[in-house]
């Protein structure tokens, strides 16, 4: 964690995180993927209109983010935009439900965490597609290395 906050500080960026978001990981990564490596206003505006239950949640830590890099370090947010957005599982809450002729079944409730990093965009980098924040795809210089090596 230490050595994350020292790169963010050295590639201006800056981060914000929720811990126990009351939703299972594989639903919050649905919403975090829609909004990876768009520009801050744009994932937050998408966020404001999305269906998903959870959306207002990962609006909150968005906004969180983008507040961190404004107040402590200083970033411009007109050029900042989602980096890495990425979730992790965090505790279960297990309950328990009454069944018919004395028996039970388990409920399972889960939590998860979420983190959300933004960055200062450059003023000759080029904006990364949605693919690429991915990492789905690949740039015509990193196909050409990959060929050169053989891999």
């Amino acid at each position: 964690m230490v050595m994350l906050k020292q790169k963010l500080r050295s590639e201006k960026g800056a981060l914000a995180k929720a811990k126990a978001v009351r939703s299972g990981a594989r639903k919050l990564n649905l919403v975090a993927a829609s909004i990876r490596g768009k520009e801050a206003a744009a994932a937050l505006t998408q966020l404001r209109f999305e269906k998903r239950r959870v959306a207002r949640e990962v609006g909150r830590v968005l906004q969180a983010a983008i507040a961190n890099a404004e107040n402590n370090h200083g970033l411009d947010v007109d050029r900042l935009y989602v980096a890495e957005a990425w979730v992790g599982r965090a505790f279960v809450m297990k309950r328990f439900h009454a069944r018919g002729r004395g028996k039970s079944s388990s409920i399972e409730k889960p939590f998860s965490n979420l983190t959300i990093v933004v960055k200062e965009r450059e003023e000759g980098e080029k904006k990364m597609t949605a693919k690429r924040a991915r990492g789905l795809s690949k740039t015509k210089s990193e196909q050409a290395a990959q060929a050169a090596t053989g891999a």
